[in-house]
């Protein structure tokens, strides 16, 4: 049973991850005492792009998404066309009972999961022709934030939908979630609509050619050898000491939607408070003696999704903590403190609106570090916005004391 061996075992290898990556890799993209910002104001076509042929018609495409519109991050492995809104589809998923026993899914979490909307889902653009950025304004769970869950984004390219599929778990003590698998995700989408009954049944599914690298990215040691022996035999080796990668095959599925499931209206709110309670490498603003800190205390998480009768899909996203930091040394056990306990206040606030005719993503978030004594120390700014249209920017900006 996955679910009584999960979360000690991942929150063990959480540690000695966190305690792992600072030593690696670099915690401070900005510098000591240093300003950086970085602004896409118009953000360009990605490259590369690629032309696949769906049930037909040629669509071009960025095999990929991002949250910062240009990074590649998550490889798209699902296109719908058809009847393939978002809208639809999301109430096609969340229409749908756990059971999938008959496609050999065990009866148990998180294989039995039902769907819902994605709390706290990072926003992404997705970039397609003629359209230009849209943005994943519909995002889908199954399972659960924590600990774990399928995760898919939704963007609307116009009469088709394209998507991302991952498995993912949660990093526990942190708001982290480590991707595990791609083509489990996928398959789970695909069998779910085959369930649904509205896929065309003279041809419901097809393949791309390979459209992604394969593999694409990896799940770093600590993190694999710390999962149960059930989720490993699915992913790669019993243990290893270095980076697995997550699987793929490097192809999307696509699913030719004939049949309609329409938005039903509904007024939904989710919310979760996650408690930090990690010695983390500093994110930002690091370029000092003091590059690792104990945090702890609360960050709240609530969603409100809005669902008209004719169909208009909104979604509103807040987060929110006040956390405390101390600097410390982690080489010592326990860490030793190194300075003065500091506070830091965390903001962020994620909008989704999607009609038949518009689409659009925003997502503001705000870090705010305010030591004890001496000048302002640090200030972390991420903005990104897509939509409507195919208007799409992203900015990120850091001021940073000494």
């Amino acid at each position: 049973m996955l679910s009584s061996r999960m979360t000690g075992g991942i929150a063990a290898a959480a540690l000695s991850l966190v305690l792992f990556v600072g030593c690696s890799e670099d915690s401070d993209p900005f510098g000591p005492a240093s300003e950086f910002s970085a602004k896409t104001t118009d953000a360009p076509a990605p490259a590369p792009l690629v032309t696949v042929d769906v049930g037909g018609a040629a669509l071009t495409l960025w095999p990929f998404t991002s949250s910062n519109l240009g990074t590649p991050e998550d490889p798209v492995n699902l296109i719908f066309t058809g009847n393939a809104k978002p809208q639809q589809l999301r109430s096609a998923l969340m229409g749908l009972d756990g059971d999938r026993t008959m496609f050999g899914f065990p009866d148990e979490f998180p294989f039995n999961c039902t769907w819902a909307d994605a709390l706290g889902g990072t926003m992404q653009g997705a970039y397609a022709e003629p359209s230009g950025w849209e943005g994943s304004a519909v995002q889908l769970e199954c399972g659960a934030y924590d600990p774990l869950r399928f995760h898919v984004r939704l963007f609307d390219v116009g009469s088709i939908t394209v998507a991302n599929a991952h498995f993912e778990l949660l990093i526990p003590g942190t708001h982290e979630h480590q991707v595990i698998h791609w083509e489990l995700a996928e398959q789970l989408v695909v069998i779910d609509f085959l369930r649904s009954g509205l896929l065309d049944p003279s041809g419901p599914f097809a393949f791309t050619p390979a459209i992604n690298p394969v593999p694409w990215r990896d799940i770093p040691a600590q993190i694999y050898n710390g999962l149960p022996d059930e989720l490993k035999a699915l992913i790669g080796p019993p243990s290893s000491p270095t980076a697995v990668p997550i699987p793929t095959d490097g192809q999307a599925t696509i699913l030719f939607v004939t049949g309609q499931s329409g938005p039903r209206p509904e007024v939904t709110t989710q919310e979760y408070t996650i408690q930090f309670d990690q010695v983390i490498p500093k994110p930002f603003c690091a370029g000092d003696e003091y590059q690792w800190l104990y945090v702890t205390g609360p960050i709240r998480l609530t969603q409100r999704t809005i669902v008209t009768r004719s169909g208009n899909y909104l979604s509103m996203f807040h987060a929110h903590g006040r956390l405390d930091l101390t600097p410390v040394d982690p080489s010592t056990s326990p860490p030793t403190a190194l300075a003065p306990t500091y506070t830091a206040v965390i903001n962020q606030n994620d909008r989704a609106h999607l009609n038949d005719h518009v689409s659009s993503v925003s997502s503001i978030l705000l870090q705010i570090e305010t030591p004890p004594s001496g000048p302002f120390r640090g200030r972390l700014k991420v903005v990104l916005k897509v939509g409507p249209g195919s208007a799409a920017g992203y900015d990120i900006e850091a001021q940073c004391s000494p």
